[in-house]
């Protein structure tokens, strides 16, 4: 076995990227296309080899990539392809065949700083990494990336990384959650604390509410078979609005390095109270138990809604409203600051004399990025005041901005574990949900197009309503 360092620090740069499951679905959607986009600014630089059960040949993983490319919408530059396609080897072999990692070790060749992705089922992580170091493919400065779920409760999140941490050390896991890639930790942070219109009222004197809602428009579709064991809670809540939440309730961290922002960001989460059933609510859209792969009696969740306090100097008091689910309304995903109501004026007369409306502030992620302020207003040609919007979009200021897994593999690649998550704010993440799991409440039924069941509204009581997510155009 391959023993991890004594003192392990970032890697440097990695030297050939090894792909398990290349063949697969996340890598038709997501990764080619990000790794065709890091050719094309030069920020590749590395082979890349494909491992996967299939019997493929080179040119069929070549010409896989070039369909699955052009199918994500892609503009395809045939220079930029090629030398992509350049790099793209392939390795055939079960993951559990000791023959496959050897050669695996021959397609590497003298590689010092390996980055394996593991894109495929948790249930097989053990497994390879225990093949690449039985195979000697574990030298200090390798790397592995594996995707979520990072176990599916608090006993199996400790329990994998217990079998992981047999062959690594915590530092060369880099757990990936594409949600980090759409805002970065350092820009949300950015906007947060260098902005001193902005960082004096983020917090519980200002702060009436927290909301944070990532909506999806689509359904289950065809993957009943693996998101009926999963649910909205597992799926998205414990980690990508998890996340979410600790970039926006976070203090500013000491330092830049990868240690002093996962602390930061462990400190929040280790200042949350264990979440309440009382305070959770369940829904699964009608018609979800006819799809293909799922329980004809499923209880599982499409929806989830929970509130919950962070039990600190900032946000004592200050309850974080967190929901999530598919086939509502839109696809959309922010996070909204809502302010505390100003007193009544009483120089306004009239109609126009009602309590003002409380501002607000939104930092959207999906599906493009941007920023919104809400102010009450009073026009001189309004009978009453009304709502104005202050928007900016980052698309219309800087251009086109990377795809979030273009800019997490690429900080794979460079050794930088800051947009990683780390195992101690996994483990507290399914500490604060666990009893959710443990007791779920009863699940509510809710119609296609809805944004879900009454008991959402209830949740919220006393602090306004859910505010429907911001829509550019």
């Amino acid at each position: 076995m391959a023993t991890p360092p004594d003192k392990p620090t970032e890697g440097g740069p990695a030297d050939v990227l090894v792909v398990f499951g290349i063949t697969g679905d996340l890598a038709k959607k997501m990764t080619l296309r990000s790794l065709y986009r890091l050719e094309r600014r030069d920020l590749l630089g590395v082979p890349v080899i494909g491992v996967a059960v299939d019997d493929w040949t080179v040119d069929r993983l070549r010409q896989h990539a070039r369909d699955a490319i052009q199918a994500t919408g892609e503009q395809l530059d045939e220079e930029v392809f090629n030398r992509f396609a350049q790099r793209l080897s392939y390795v055939a072999g079960d993951f559990g065949d000791p023959d496959t990692f050897k050669r695996v070790g021959e397609a590497t060749g003298a590689a010092r700083s390996p980055a394996y992705y593991l894109e495929i089922p948790p249930s097989l992580f053990g497994a390879v990494v225990a093949g690449l170091d039985a195979a000697s493919l574990l030298p200090p400065d390798a790397r592995v990336i594996v995707e979520k779920p990072f176990g599916h409760d608090l006993a199996s999140a400790r329990a994998l990384a217990a079998e992981l941490h047999q062959h690594l050390d915590e530092s060369q896991l880099y757990r990936i959650d594409h949600f980090l890639g759409k805002m970065g930790l350092e820009e949300f942070l950015y906007l947060r604390f260098a902005n001193t219109i902005l960082e004096p009222v983020w917090n519980r004197n200002h702060v009436s509410s927290v909301q944070i809602t990532m909506a999806e428009q689509f359904g289950v579709e065809d993957r009943g078979h693996f998101y009926d064991p999963v649910g909205a809670l597992r799926d998205v809540v414990v980690n990508h609005l998890f996340q979410l939440l600790a970039a926006a309730a976070m203090e500013p961290p000491a330092g830049g390095d990868a240690a002093t922002l996962k602390d930061a960001k462990y400190a929040v989460l280790r200042s949350i109270a264990d979440a309440e059933p009382v305070c959770y609510i369940r829904g699964q859209y009608e018609g979800y138990r006819e799809i293909d792969g799922v329980a004809k009696d499923s209880s599982t969740e499409t929806y989830a809604a929970l509130r919950l306090e962070i039990d600190n100097w900032r946000w004592e008091g200050v309850p974080f409203f967190i929901r999530t689910g598919k086939c509502l309304p839109m696809t959309e995903t922010e996070v909204r600051l809502v302010f505390r109501h100003p007193p009544r004026l009483a120089f306004v007369s009239g109609e126009r004399r009602r309590r003002p409306a409380p501002d607000q502030l939104v930092v959207r992620l999906d599906p493009g990025t941007g920023i919104r302020i809400t102010l009450d207003a009073l026009r001189a040609d309004s009978p009453r005041p009304a709502p104005i919007f202050l928007d900016m979009e980052f698309a219309q200021e800087g251009g086109e901005a990377p795809t979030p897994y273009e800019v997490l593999l690429h900080a794979a690649l460079a050794g930088d574990t800051t947009p990683f998550t780390r195992q101690d704010a996994v483990e507290e993440s399914w500490r604060i949900l666990q009893p959710l799991l443990d007791a779920p409440p009863p699940v509510e039924s809710y119609a296609k197009g809805s944004w879900g069941p009454a008991g959402c509204e209830r949740l919220i009581a006393g602090f306004g309503a859910w505010h429907e997510p911001w829509v550019s155009g």
